[in-house]
């Protein structure tokens, strides 16, 4: 394995793992663990959806790291092109 994939295999391990936690952390109907982690911190709802706000950029982050790492390990390695030992 070349340094470049490691690189993106790394990237797209970590950006699925931050994915999963950041979508955990999104509010269903305003019961969920963002909701609670914010209302221990904070008392208005003003700064709850600045927190909903940033998980929703941290996903979005997340998302598209992950989204690119996948593309280039698909052009790196097309279909039928990685020899297993």
């Amino acid at each position: 394995m070349t340094p470049l994939v490691i690189i993106f295999v790394v990237l797209l391990v970590l950006s699925g793992i931050g994915m999963i936690v950041f979508i955990m952390l999104h509010s269903g109907k305003g019961t969920g663990v963002s909701d609670a982690i914010s209302s221990a911190f904070y008392g208005t709802q003003q700064s709850i959806s600045l927190v909903e706000k940033n998980l929703d950029k941290f996903t979005i982050i997340c998302g598209v790291v992950f989204f690119i790492s996948l593309i280039a390990l698909m052009l790196i390695y097309p279909q039928g092109t990685i020899n297993p030992r």
